[in-house]
């Protein structure tokens, strides 16, 4: 994590002070559970819960001495709560804390991204509505294609947000999984009640077969989800920095008053926003192949995994946090230029109806391989020498004699390609 691109509510939850605060709740929690089974005294839970605390400074001295972490925990606490302090972490391993903690912490960065997600989707919503019926080139291969709306390509983003929140809500789901199961998961030494009780207050399930961590197939699935999320951000961005070049310039970033665009050109206004989302993608998606690859670990567990997550799980989160947030203001200020969508729509002379007149020509009895002939003679005409695609269609002998110079000149109208707009925005706003 780096100051730039990230933001405070989400940091917070990555901080030593919230971590160990979960840390200090579990066990607390856990002794709770300890007490109304009769295995530690009822009384000493009130002394714990009171003077539970811990110092980070402290944890850090020991943990240099001691080589763990979560010992070096357990007796800082200890230095608060005193003799009491040796029913803490009764019949548990370090995994119950550790796992448990990060799925807390998980599903607490999760509910940042739902937010996120939340506020984009309002954001595009807003804007494909005000865009419905704003006509613009849909292009295949960067090539022109056939008319599109602005309104359709922000409804697309939607709806493949729409899919990444139903995704992420579903990881949430998946990751709110808590162990208190002891050395290798058999509960030898703990009593299940105890992990009922203590995810039960914690706001999670129990893991039903945990070994001695949480199996990483959760930790993958989520690390997965937020990899896509990422690679639909920067579809949008791509698109946003095709649609901005000088040549098309039918949207843009906003340019903000006193903003710079190069150091050396003062004329310049890039994409760069849409740039760094592309490149917070690249970041993000990286991390998914650790996640996956700490699925497999020896037999009941071992720590191949844990230094890894110490820096994806933060930085993926904090990064994904930064680009959702960053892509919302970019849709929500994005600049939009229908005039020079229509000028774009008109640059190649009517070549974007080939398929409309294709169409009718098969319906006019004329095979499709002779009727695409006819149609591609004429199209390459306007590519090669720049003619007007509907003038050359009505000085040709065999296209009029199949369709009739008025069939020719109807077969030109945008409605054609466009009416089944609104059927396209009930289905992504209304189903």
């Amino acid at each position: 994590m780096i100051p730039r691109y990230t933001r405070a509510d989400m940091a917070k939850i990555w901080e030593p002070e919230n971590r160990f605060r979960i840390w200090l709740e579990i066990e607390t929690l856990a002794c709770e559970a300890q007490a109304e089974l009769g295995v530690i005294p009822r009384e000493v839970v009130p002394v714990i819960r009171e003077k539970g605390n811990f110092n980070i400074e402290r944890i850090d001295a020991i943990e240099a001495e001691v080589k763990h972490d979560v010992i070096a925990f357990l007796t800082s606490v200890a230095e608060f709560v005193g003799p009491e302090a040796r029913f803490i972490h009764q019949g548990m391993t370090s995994s119950d804390v550790l796992d448990t903690c990060l799925s807390v912490q998980m599903v607490q960065a999760a509910d940042e991204l739902l937010a996120d997600l939340d506020l984009l989707l309002e954001s595009l919503k807003v804007r494909a509505l005000e865009h419905k019926d704003t006509v613009c080139m849909g292009r295949s291969h960067g090539i022109h294609a056939e008319p599109v709306t602005f309104g359709l390509k922000l409804a697309s983003f939607y709806a493949e947000m729409q899919r990444n929140r139903t995704r992420l809500k579903a990881a949430r789901e998946n990751i709110a999984t808590g162990a208190i199961s002891g050395a290798v998961g058999t509960f030898a030494n703990i009593d299940p009640f105890v992990e009922e009780y203590v995810c039960g207050k914690m706001g999670l399930n129990p893991e039903p077969v945990s070994s001695q961590v949480i199996p990483r197939d959760r930790h993958a699935e989520y690390f997965c989800v937020l990899s896509i999320i990422a690679s639909s951000i920067e579809r949008i961005a791509i698109e946003v920095r095709h649609l901005q070049r000088t040549e098309v310039l039918e949207a843009e970033e906003q340019f903000t008053k006193g903003q710079k665009g190069s150091s050396a050109m003062p004329h310049k206004r890039n994409p760069i926003l849409s740039e760094n989302l592309t490149g917070q993608a690249r970041y993000i998606r990286a991390m998914c192949i650790p996640a996956l690859e700490n699925v497999a670990l020896w037999h009941e567990r071992d720590i191949s995994h844990s230094s890894v997550e110490r820096y994806i799980a933060p930085d993926a989160t904090v990064a994904l946090d930064f680009s959702l947030r960053r892509l919302n203001g970019l849709i929500r200020n994005l600049v939009v230029y229908p005039e020079n969508m229509v000028k774009n729509l008109n640059q190649m002379k009517g070549l974007v109806f080939s398929q409309k007149i294709l169409l009718d020509l098969t319906q006019a009895g004329v095979s499709r391989e002779d009727s695409y002939r006819l149609v591609q003679r004429n199209a390459m005409k306007v590519w090669e020498e720049g003619k007007d695609f509907q003038t050359e269609l009505l000085a040709d002998p065999e296209v009029v004699g199949a369709l009739g110079a008025e069939k020719i000149r109807e077969s030109f109208d945008l409605s054609y390609h466009l009416k089944h707009v609104d059927t396209i925005f009930k289905r992504v706003f209304n189903g």
